[in-house]
Formats: C-alpha cells, sequence, structure tokens
C-alpha cells in the first residue's frame, strides 16, 4: 500500500480537496482559515509579491488555487463576475477575428458580444452545436475561439465536449466551456479536451447567493498570463472579501451539488409524469435529447430544470408570482430556491425572434432547485399551478 505521506493533491477526492487546498498565507497564526486580506496596498518588497490588490492578493491566490484544484487545472485566475471573466477572454481576441458559438447562450454572453465587442470588430456565429453537421463548419470558418455552454442556458441542451473540443482543434482554435450550469463538482470541461473552462463563482462554487464572483481555468501557461493581465489591466478584479466567501462556499460544493441534483430531479419528475407542462428539461430525465450523453460527461444532472406549461405570457407572470419557495429572480446555484422568466429576465438583451428561435417562449421557466425539503419544493409548484389554472 503506498505512503498516505506521499500522495500527490491530485490524488485526493474532490472534497477533500475543496477543504484542503488554497490555504496559504496562515503560517504566522495557525488559523484554520487564512483570514480575507482587506488591504488595497502592500509594503514593497513583501515575500509574496504584493503591490496593489487589483493586481493580486492572498486571497485571490487563494481561491484560484482551490478552482485549479477542482476543475483539475494547472492555473486558474479569479475575477470580479462572471461577466468580467467572459470580458477577460474576449478582450484577448482582435478586430476581425471570428467567434462561433452555440446559438443558446447566456444572455449577457450574448450582448457582450453584439453590444460591445462588435464595435471593436471581433465577430460571431451562432450554431446548434448537437448537430454533428455544424462541427463541419469549425474547418471551414477557422474561428479564433469556439464557445460553448453545457448544459446551457436556459434550454439545458448538452453539448459534447469531446467531440467539439475536437473539430475546434483540427480547425487550429481554442476551446472555451462555460462550466457555470454544471459546476466544478460535476464536470471538469479541460479532462474532455476544452482549453478554457469558464465559471461564474457567483453560482454553485460559492453557493450562498452573497457576492459575485468569475474564474477561467486552463493548463496553458500563455492563457493564464494573458488572464492575469486582464485581471489588472482591465481591472476586472474582484474583491479581496468576496474571493474569501466564494473560498468558504467550495468547501461544501459537493454535498451542495449532490443536494441540489436529487431535489431537481425529483421536481424534473413531478413535472413531467404529472403537472402537464408540455416541455420539461433536465439532464438526467431519461426524456432529455442528450440523456445518455449527459450520463457519460457529467457526474449528476446539476440543479436547474424548465418547463414551458403553455400558459399565457399573463399566466406565465401569474404562476411565478403564486410560487412561494422559489422566489423570482436573476441568478441560480444557491441554497435557496429560484424561478426566472428567461424571456424577460436573464435572456430579456436577446431580440425575441432570436430567442424564439432556439426555443425560449413566453412560456418558458426556469426553476433553480435549492436544498430544502424536496417535498415542500414539490407542493409549492403544485398548489402555485392549481391556483393559476
Amino acid at each position: 500500500m503506498d505512503d498516505p505521506s506521499k500522495q500527490s493533491e491530485a490524488d485526493l477526492g474532490f472534497e477533500t480537496r475543496s477543504i484542503h487546498s488554497g490555504l496559504g498565507f496562515r503560517e504566522e497564526t495557525g488559523a484554520a482559515i487564512p483570514p480575507a486580506f482587506l488591504s488595497s496596498t502592500f509594503e514593497f518588497g513583501n515575500p509574496g509579491g504584493f503591490d496593489y490588490t487589483r493586481s493580486g492578493n492572498p486571497n485571490f491566490r487563494n481561491l484560484q488555487a482551490t478552482l485549479a484544484s477542482l476543475e483539475g487545472a494547472n492555473h486558474s485566475t479569479v475575477f470580479g463576475s462572471g461577466v468580467a471573466a467572459i470580458t477577460a477572454v474576449v478582450s484577448t481576441l482582435k478586430s476581425g477575428d471570428l467567434v462561433l458559438a452555440e446559438e443558446n447562450i447566456y444572455g449577457c454572453t450574448f450582448r457582450l458580444f453584439d453590444q460591445v465587442f462588435a464595435k471593436f470588430g471581433v465577430s460571431i456565429e451562432y450554431y446548434d452545436f448537437t448537430r454533428a453537421e455544424n462541427l463541419e463548419r469549425l474547418g471551414e470558418r477557422q474561428p479564433a475561439l469556439v464557445w460553448i455552454e453545457s448544459p446551457t442556458n436556459p434550454l439545458l441542451k448538452v453539448i459534447d465536449i469531446a467531440a467539439v473540443a475536437e473539430a475546434t482543434h483540427a480547425a487550429g482554435s481554442c476551446l472555451l466551456v462555460d462550466n457555470t450550469f454544471a459546476s466544478s463538482y460535476l464536470q471538469r470541461p479541460l479532462e474532455l479536451g476544452a482549453d478554457l473552462s469558464l465559471l461564474s463563482t457567483t453560482k454553485y462554487s460559492n453557493g450562498h447567493s452573497d457576492c459575485l464572483g468569475g474564474a477561467v481555468c486552463s493548463n496553458d501557461e500563455a492563457w493564464q498570463e494573458k488572464m492575469l493581465f486582464a485581471q489588472k489591466a482591465l481591472g476586472l478584479n474582484p474583491s479581496p472579501f468576496d474571493t474569501w466567501l466564494i473560498a468558504r462556499g467550495a468547501k461544501t460544493q459537493a454535498l451542495r451539488m449532490e443536494r441540489h441534483c436529487s431535489n431537481a430531479l425529483a421536481l424534473a419528475n413531478y413535472l413531467e409524469a404529472e403537472s402537464g407542462a408540455a416541455l420539461v428539461r433536465y439532464p438526467y430525465l431519461e426524456s432529455h435529447p442528450q440523456y445518455q450523453l449527459a450520463r457519460r460527461q457529467m457526474r449528476g444532472g446539476s440543479g436547474i430544470v424548465i418547463a414551458d406549461f403553455g400558459l399565457s405570457l399573463e399566466k406565465t407572470a401569474q404562476f411565478l408570482a403564486e410560487l412561494k419557495l422559489f422566489m423570482r429572480a436573476e441568478s441560480l446555484g444557491g441554497v435557496e430556491s429560484l424561478s426566472c422568466h428567461p424571456a424577460s429576465m436573464t435572456h430579456a438583451s436577446v431580440p425575441k425572434p432570436v430567442r424564439e428561435a432556439v426555443g425560449i417562449t413566453d412560456s418558458l421557466v426556469r426553476f433553480s432547485v435549492g436544498i430544502e425539503t424536496v417535498e415542500d419544493l414539490v407542493d409549492d409548484v403544485r398548489s402555485a399551478l392549481v391556483r393559476v389554472r
């Protein structure tokens, strides 16, 4: 039997690494948890090489070490939000560059490309990457970057990351996977061939709806240098306290994700069997179009369920207002359950014809299923439907 004292960190389980990585800068006191370093500036010549928090902070380094470990990455850079992380990556492109993206992406990602970076000459084309024939477009178009989410927001399409990575690299390009909906616990894009794994750490990494953050993880030194430059030069850095909170939340990510998954599957089963919904999607439902891929690529279905009840816009709004435990709110991934109307909230910036073309109807509802007692959550949805109907 191997000597346990010689185990490398990579040999340890996810839960162990969640708790025992990223614990630097506590040696002087022996504190079990490193403190929040709230200083904006540091004395010149200090051993850590810190100078100004915009260009680095002990809490940044601790969280970066934790996230890199959990994503199976050599490098991680933290940012002030998920959108800041997106901005950092897209800022590396130049005028004339082309991005090929999955047609169902986060509304704020769409807005950044459409209303900000288009002005600087970066163009983007959207494809359905669940269709194998669209992978052939990568070789034809030779983009500078390929951008996908899996599962997607909000339609929960599951993309074959390994297949897209192979086609991307054959085209001489780089693949970014937004891993926010899956979480580091359920999916590790870099191990499937992606070049970059992006997280809104606001969501499942932190899990408590009390701070903002983002991260980009990679195995490439050049990408890491680009991300650190963007963090400093563009002012995309997070706050030390927010990174401290996210590091705290990451310690319970595995436990939370297991409960999110079990609760979400139970709600999805109820919705599909009893609610009369016209459409229910959850990656671990056997009716999901990419069910087998989800089972192969993810260790659980995560905590998001979508349903289209076939109601009018007015009735859909009434249904959301009737929910008691699913607060209507932006965001997802917290311990509390939330409900969302994508067409008027997360994807309101996407033109209606574009939204509807990919399936985001006015009657679509997104549930971020929390870790409450699952029977209470099902009863809440059931009661709200009864009152609306």
